[in-house]
């Protein structure tokens, strides 16, 4: 979660509990997605000749129901100030793609492909989205040229020169299209008049005394609260002063300097909470990531049948030992799991002790060094994958042996198993594959399994796979 999203999208209420910011134009985006979702499937059944069925209706109705519901969990429906317009079309997408699966399993179920003019619903299906990102960047352009002229416009005071309210101000800064204008910092640690910004024209105006003078004389629309939480008393006091202003106040408090993983705000028995790590799969993502899961796994089994026989009776007749190699690894949460390989070694190290492959590893089998290089030996971890211990994508599990020596040498190691180990990952695909023979090369694929843990999305996923067939299948620094 940003800075700006939690800052301005949750404001102080009184009786101490923290609520979702919502705005008209939150009321605007509801309704218009209905109505284009409707609007637009009643326009191509017209366009085709068709007449209004109840096929049709109840596409519609579960379709806009859906999206409604998917649409509020994935964030559409929360204050869009501090969201990015790229980032809002994405999520459209995203979502509307999921709406579609809805749809194809109500329609399998109910045995309605009959019902249902083909041409009609692929240009509905290509056609929503479009729509709804074509409003959606029509509205931001309405506001912002608004916005330019002093219409709906916030002046805006930040109280805290440092981190975070320097990183709120860039923000700011940065998406004008959120129609706020600093007037200013305010801070008792910093020199009045200095420009913490470097370059931009943002100065201290004062201490926070003179912030409390100006905002009883309503100088403010909002004030944004960012000092260091050791400052309790001063931040105490303030909220407490403010509450005698017209101004809205937001606390932006300085957990958010810190390199957090998928942090969000959530209530605990009213208590306003925010995670510092935490999984990007809650209840329905879960859902998400699982079914996705079994599908594309369940189609490749059915692909590879054939070439697993094969590479099975070449490793059993050129080699003694077992055809499955089962490792130990860490999965979710820590928990141990057996991960399955094709055999390509005459050893099978699962202590303590593991050591990693090398060029010209004598180890190594000579069918052993094809599939190694060609990530064929993998190829049994899609069964984990139905098993429900693996994913396809995701951080590639280490052997124990790895994770306790490498856990208290990189920060953030361990949580990688915030989420299920994958067949296949980001860091995989951008080449960090094979031996990390040095702590350099473990540090960055580290660097890159955090980065999917923070950025997870179905297209992310999508897009990792594609580019493990294009590339991500021969490596020559995979020994």
């Amino acid at each position: 979660m940003s800075t700006e999203r939690l800052s301005a999208s949750n404001t102080i209420q009184s009786g101490g509990f923290i609520k979702q910011h919502h705005s008209m134009l939150v009321g605007m985006h509801q309704v218009s997605d209905v109505l284009l979702i409707w609007g637009l499937l009643a326009l191509l059944v017209n366009l085709a000749g068709h007449g209004w069925e109840v096929c049709y209706q109840v596409a519609a109705f579960v379709g806009s129901l859906s999206y409604h519901i998917l649409a509020h969990k994935n964030g559409l429906y929360f204050s869009w100030r501090g969201q990015s317009l790229l980032h809002e079309v994405k999520t459209v997408f995203t979502t509307w793609l999921i709406v579609l699966g809805t749809l194809l399993t109500f329609e399998f179920i109910f045995d309605l492909n009959e019902s249902f003019g083909g041409g009609v619903m692929v240009a509905w299906a290509l056609a929503v989205p479009v729509g709804i990102s074509f409003y959606r960047v029509s509205a931001r352009i309405v506001l912002r040229e608004m916005r330019r002229t002093g219409v709906n416009t916030r002046k805006v005071a930040i109280v805290g020169a440092k981190e975070p309210g320097l990183t709120l101000a860039r923000s700011i800064l940065q998406s004008p299209w959120m129609g706020m204008d600093i007037a200013g910092f305010y801070d008792n640690r910093v020199t009045v008049g200095g420009r913490p910004l470097g370059g931009e024209k943002l100065q201290v105006l004062g201490d926070i005394e003179f912030l409390k003078e100006q905002a009883r004389s309503g100088e403010f629309d909002d004030i944004y609260i960012a000092l260091p939480m050791r400052e309790e008393e001063t931040i105490k006091e303030l909220v407490e002063f403010l509450a005698n202003s017209s101004c809205c106040v937001h606390i932006v408090p300085d957990v958010f300097t810190f390199k957090m993983l998928n942090a969000r705000s959530r209530e605990i028995g009213g208590l306003p909470v925010v995670s510092v790590y935490d999984t990007p799969f809650d209840s329905f993502d879960a859902v998400v990531k699982r079914v996705e899961d079994v599908v594309l796994s369940s189609i490749i089994l059915c692909l590879i049948a054939v070439p697993m026989l094969f590479i099975a009776a070449a490793v059993k007749f050129t080699s003694k030992g077992p055809v499955i190699f089962k490792q130990r690894r860490y999965g979710i949460n820590g928990e141990e799991i057996m991960v399955w390989k094709f055999r390509s070694m005459t050893t099978c190290d699962n202590g303590n002790v593991v050591v990693q492959a090398q060029k010209n590893d004598a180890r190594i089998t000579k069918v052993g060094t094809f599939i190694r290089r060609t990530s064929l030996d993998e190829l049994p971890q899609f069964i984990n994958v139905l098993q429900g211990k693996m994913s396809i994508v995701g951080p590639r599990p280490h052997a124990v042996a790895h994770n306790e020596l490498y856990r208290d040498q990189i920060s953030g190691y361990m949580q990688r198993h915030l989420v299920k180990p994958g067949i296949t990952g980001w860091a995989q695909v951008n080449g960090w594959r094979g031996e990390t023979d040095t702590l350099q090369k473990m540090q960055k694929r580290i660097e890159f399994d955090l980065f999917y843990i923070r950025n997870w999305s179905v297209w992310m996923d999508l897009k990792i796979v594609c580019a493990t067939v294009f590339k991500g299948f021969v490596a020559p620094q995979a020994y």
